[in-house]
């Protein structure tokens, strides 16, 4: 099939996964591979072959950026001696594990070291759905293994392909391979991030900007492959040092176009993965007997387990040398714990991405023998964590009972207070630098101290809703009701909007009233006149110009966003706020200041 039509019908059968996923009550991934499985029951989609090198260089660049740019970058740093095990010697441990079980099932020694490390990563987005239900501490622990753990995959399938191809692998190459794949991927990903920072800080235009950030990922991945090192971490570390930076170099207008394009073009390369996956699972299956077809099913079947019992193995074994494994917990929640990060460590897009870009020939021509069988176990793999570990999971956190984490959503308490706070006490500061007059000064204060109540009511009612929630269930516990207790709502009154019923009239009276004096008859002349009063000098001075008001209440505002986000800034430096946080709040402030400022428009 032509490209034009295969990129129509892939977008196709995203749109109908998307429509159908929510009214049957599954997956997304799980309703576009069945959907891939239906396709390839028509022999001419059944031969769409995206050539392997494409599936690594096109889709995970784009995917393990954005990633990146998400990730809590003081979780990475205050879990990191979890995080560095988890993701190199837990990779190695599964790889090999399941070369083991290949082997053991007839599978050549060096196709089973690749399916190793095509199913050996956990990925993080496969759970992104789920990540509500765990604690956030754990979700982010989860995700950040992920972004570090793909490179330590790549790096065992660069040299099981080079084995299978009948390259010579010693001792020594290995470790250098290695070295060179780590320090090499670092090192591209600082010196293609610190270009990028340096042509940020220079232009203020979104169009430049996004183009800018749309190259990093993929600059970085070639750079690493030119010095043969490690794509992914490239990626990842550029990644993570652009999302520190960004607030500082990167424009509101340009944020808000990015927040908006990357998790679009994420999903939609994630959709086309478990797409492709559903038709080369046909066409596999089209390629081998039915004999070959029941033994693979039990391959991927005893992988499948053998992923969960190492990963649970090794955690058990990684808990002995953390300086401090799960302080405060009992022994049982950290058994409960270590179960449930079990369960989440589900395979997704990445072990797809690996086991498609396994090159259908080797270098003398032929075919590389068992490249079906590595599409075959890993797309089984998946289809066992979306069929099975996706449901499983939830029940798992129930059960094990993990206590509520207000932690989130107290820094962000604390940082909207902080904020609003310091705005405030540099107001009029901030107001005689700009030359802004005494009624606009008032307004605004008004308005921030507005927000500040709003801020502090909220942070009381959701201590009251704890307090209620646990009054409700020691009642249950001991089946009576408080007899001090009211109705629930009496604890704490919450301001659920400003303004309303109950706000003045005279706004929207005047605003009634001028509507109505524009009638049909005279209306260009009355604004006319509406405009000489506006811009007239002769106004009285008390009564000032509503477009003096209008351009000093914008730039006070302006003034008042910068001096937020300098303050959220520093408590972020601090360690006092998280990355995550900090990201939610500024998406708040970028969408005041493109409100004042206006939408950039394109050349």
């Amino acid at each position: 099939m032509e490209g034009l039509e295969v990129t129509v019908l892939i977008g196709l059968t995203i749109l109908v996964g998307a429509l159908l996923a929510p009214r049957i009550r599954l997956a997304l991934p799980l309703v576009l591979v069945i959907l891939g499985l239906a396709w390839g029951f028509v022999p001419q989609l059944r031969e769409i072959q995206l050539p392997p090198e494409t599936v690594l260089l096109l889709f995970l660049p784009v995917m393990l950026f954005w990633e990146s740019l998400t990730t809590s970058l003081r979780s990475i740093r205050r879990d990191f001696p979890y995080i560095l095990p988890m993701s190199t010697l837990l990779v190695v441990a599964s790889a090999f594990a399941v070369a083991g079980i290949g082997v053991l099932f007839g599978i050549p020694w060096e196709i089973a070291l690749i399916l190793g490390a095509a199913v050996a990563p956990p990925d993080a987005t496969a759970v992104a759905a789920l990540g509500r239900l765990l604690p956030r501490r754990m979700f982010m622990k989860l995700k950040a293994e992920s972004l570090t753990n793909d490179g330590t995959a790549l790096v065992l399938y660069a040299i099981a392909v080079s084995l299978a191809l009948g390259g010579n692998i010693t001792p020594w190459s290995v470790t250098l391979s290695v070295l060179i794949s780590y320090v090499g991927g670092v090192a591209a990903g600082v010196v293609v991030a610190a270009l990028g920072y340096l042509l940020l800080r220079r232009t203020s235009r979104t169009v430049v900007i996004n183009v800018t950030l749309l190259l990093i990922p993929f600059t970085s991945f070639l750079l690493a492959e030119i010095v043969h090192a490690s794509g992914v971490l490239s990626v990842v570390v550029a990644g993570l040092i652009v999302a520190y930076v960004s607030p500082r170099v990167t424009t509101a207008s340009s944020r808000r176009q990015a927040d908006a394009a990357w998790p679009f073009g994420v999903f939609l390369l994630n959709g086309a993965l478990f797409v492709l996956i559903g038709l080369e699972v046909q066409f596999v299956v089209h390629e081998i007997s039915a004999a070959a077809i029941g033994r693979l099913v039990l391959v991927t079947l005893a992988v499948w387990v053998t992923l969960l019992v190492v990963r649970y193995v090794f955690q058990l074994l990684n808990a002995v040398f953390q300086r401090q494994p799960g302080a405060g917990q009992t022994r049982g929640a950290r058994s409960r714990a270590r179960a449930v990060s079990t369960v989440a460590g589900m395979r997704g897009a990445v072990s797809l991405a690996i086991a498609l870009s396994v090159p259908a020939a080797s270098s003398t021509g032929g075919e590389l023998a068992g490249r079906d069988q590595i599409v075959f176990v890993t797309a089984g793999v998946i289809l066992l964590s979306l069929l099975v570990q996706a449901p499983l999971l939830p029940a798992i956190v129930r059960w094990a009972r993990f206590p509520v984490d207000h932690a989130e959503d107290e820094e962000y308490e604390l940082a909207e207070r902080t904020i609003s706070g310091a705005a405030l006490a540099a107001l009029d500061d901030l107001a005689a630098e700009h030359g802004v007059g005494q009624e606009i000064r008032d307004k605004v204060r008004a308005e921030g101290y507005q927000m500040l109540e709003f801020s502090n009511a909220r942070a009381l009612a959701r201590e009251q809703a704890i307090v209620d929630a646990e009054a409700r269930a020691l009642d249950e516990m001991l089946d009576e009701p408080d007899p001090l207790g009211g109705s629930g709502t009496g604890g704490a009154r919450v301001v659920t909007g400003i303004g309303g019923a109950d706000s003045p009239s005279g706004m929207n009276a005047a605003v009634t009233d001028g509507d109505a004096a524009l009638g049909d008859d005279g209306a260009e002349g009355e604004v006319r006149t509406l405009q000489m009063i506006a811009t007239s000098p002769d106004v009285d001075v008390m009564q000032r110009s509503p477009l003096v008001r209008h351009d000093e209440h914008t730039r006070l505002k302006l003034a008042l966003i910068d001096r937020k986000r300098e303050v959220l800034l520093g408590l972020r430096r601090s360690g006092r706020v998280d990355d995550l946080v900090v990201r939610r709040i500024s998406a708040r402030l970028d969408l005041e200041q493109v409100r004042l400022q206006g939408i950039e428009e394109f050349d």
